[in-house]
């Protein structure tokens, strides 16, 4: 088993719209897949544990993996993630990856992804809220999408985040960059709004702040639970993740976005839609990330070599006590 560390990743400079296309893959083959609930544990302080299992079809082999990520608010940065990934068909296992950048991309992909869907045509003005990792990646997959489109940019206030975010993206022409300093600001007048931060203890916004023919993509799922009651469309990447939502049972229309995309739910039908994408992610996302990048970096075989191997010793007697 190897040991695939943060660095080794950020090495192979995986290109955005290979995330982009690698997210598109896993959405539309979802039913392909297993996919267990998630374990979500937890603990005082605002901090959490998910593990999360599942076996993916890639490239034409049953790949399973187990992803744990922890939130420790005290902690720089707070979330972290590692995972496991084995052969589903062999028991073998392969890997013991690090997690992080497989998270962030993915994860900003598949918002990505969301917002292209589910965006009225030719958006221009989006609201974007929580500045992090998860937010530069989303962006930059986004840029990459549609890189001769002009996009107006709102960003919420928050210590020196959307300074620094701004000077991320200034190599990029076609992105212009508005600092906010309230949700409304942010929000108003947006035909996409994007939130990437982890934690609110109430909604954002008033109803009215939601313009007719917006695209809402909460990516950790907070501050919005007012759009559940007047939105015309919920989507969600599973049913499982959002069915125990207090207002479920009260969305006008849902669906999940892989039944969109093998055509068997309708998408945005009209501008004037507002629609709610809850796309929590998928821990079959991320196995199937995984593996992809095991297998880039097996193909370069004397880097592969480097990698540090893992051996537990595993008995091979069937009578061992």
């Amino acid at each position: 088993m190897k040991a695939i560390r943060f660095a080794d990743i950020k090495d192979l400079h995986i290109a955005p719209k290979q995330w982009y296309a690698w997210a598109d893959d896993a959405i539309r083959h979802k039913k392909d897949m297993f996919l267990p609930p998630k374990t979500h544990m937890n603990m005082e302080g605002n901090i959490f544990c998910n593990v999360m299992p599942s076996i993916v079809q890639v490239d034409g082999k049953k790949i399973g993996g187990v992803k744990i990520v922890t939130r420790y608010p005290k902690r720089e940065p707070s979330l972290d993630s590692t995972i496991i990934l084995f052969d589903a068909e062999t028991g073998e296992f392969l890997t013991l990856m690090d997690g992080n950048i497989i998270t962030a991309m993915r994860t900003g992909a598949v918002a990505a992804h969301s917002v292209l869907q589910f965006g009225t045509k030719g958006f221009s003005e989006i609201g974007m809220i929580g500045l992090g990792n998860t937010a530069r990646s989303t962006l930059l997959i986004l840029q990459s999408m549609v890189p001769e489109q002009q996009l107006n940019i709102k960003l919420l206030r928050y210590k020196d985040q959307a300074e620094r975010f701004e000077q991320r993206f200034a190599e990029f022409d076609s992105l212009h960059f508005t600092i906010c300093d309230t949700y409304e600001q942010c929000v108003q007048g947006s035909q996409v709004v994007i939130s990437c931060a982890t934690y609110f203890e109430n909604d954002l916004c008033s109803d009215e702040c939601f313009d007719e023919g917006v695209t809402v993509v909460p990516v950790h799922t907070r501050g919005f639970t007012n759009c559940d009651l007047f939105f015309d469309k919920v989507y969600a990447d599973d049913t499982g993740h959002v069915d125990h939502f207090r207002n479920f049972a009260k969305f006008r229309q849902f669906a999940e976005v892989s039944d969109v995309l093998n055509g068997e739910a309708p998408g945005r039908e009209n501008d004037q839609e507002r629609i709610l994408a809850y796309n929590i992610g998928l821990s079959i996302h991320d196995i199937y990330c995984g593996y992809k990048i095991y297998e880039m970096l097996k193909k370069d075989e004397e880097a592969f070599a480097q990698l540090q191997d893992i051996d537990l010793a595993a008995p091979t007697d069937k009578f061992w006590v």
